[in-house]
């Protein structure tokens, strides 16, 4: 299925707002950008870099801009989704009856497109550096493979077993959650992946 196929199913399936989504497809067709597939959501691309995107909610549907954070909004468009997490992100929310003013959105889209030519990005903050807490780090000195298995995890799940045993307020909680972990960690699994699928 090809990416323009998949974005057609995409509209068809949100039969709530599918005549909304066309039209802005049709704003973002007559742009430079590249139409794809990312996280399962209509998605425009330049030179292989995310721009913009559009979405349906149940109550709403957006645009939704990478490096929005550079957008002058000149209109009062833009939100930012989570404030506090998201950096760059914005998005433009339409709601029932909104009107889809298209040269308003294309004015949006071409600024999106010159900052993305001109190199505007807010690139992610580097994580804190991974403290290993003493109860752990004794416990994969004495393991020869937990402590394979526990480097062969990703940062991020490595932080999460460490965060989760420094966490603990008593030396029995810390005790209990460090034999509650070690198998998980030689099944290479994450302390949250169990809720990642849900």
């Amino acid at each position: 299925m090809t990416d323009s196929q998949k974005v057609d199913d995409y509209i068809e399936r949100h039969l709530k707002w599918s005549a909304e989504l066309e039209q802005l497809r049709r704003v973002f067709q007559q742009t430079e950008l590249t139409e794809e597939v990312k996280w399962g959501a209509p998605t425009y691309t330049l030179n292989g870099k995310l721009v913009a995107g559009m979405a349906a909610f149940k109550n709403h549907y957006a645009i939704w801009f990478h490096q929005g954070v550079f957008l002058t909004d000149t209109h009062n468009k833009l939100v930012n989704a989570q404030e506090g997490v998201t950096k760059a992100l914005r998005q433009w929310r339409f709601e029932k009856d909104d009107p889809i003013e298209a040269k308003i959105i294309a004015d949006y889209l071409q600024e999106a497109i010159e900052n993305c030519l001109a190199g505007k990005e807010l690139k992610p903050q580097p994580k804190k550096k991974l403290v290993i807490p003493p109860q752990l780090a004794t416990v994969l000195k004495e393991d020869k493979d937990l402590n394979k298995a526990f480097n062969a995890l990703t940062p991020g799940k490595q932080r999460e077993y460490a965060d989760h045993i420094t966490q603990a307020k008593r030396d029995a909680t810390k005790a209990s959650r460090l034999e509650k972990i070690c198998p998980m960690i030689l099944e290479g699994k994450g302390l949250h992946d169990k809720y990642k699928n849900c």
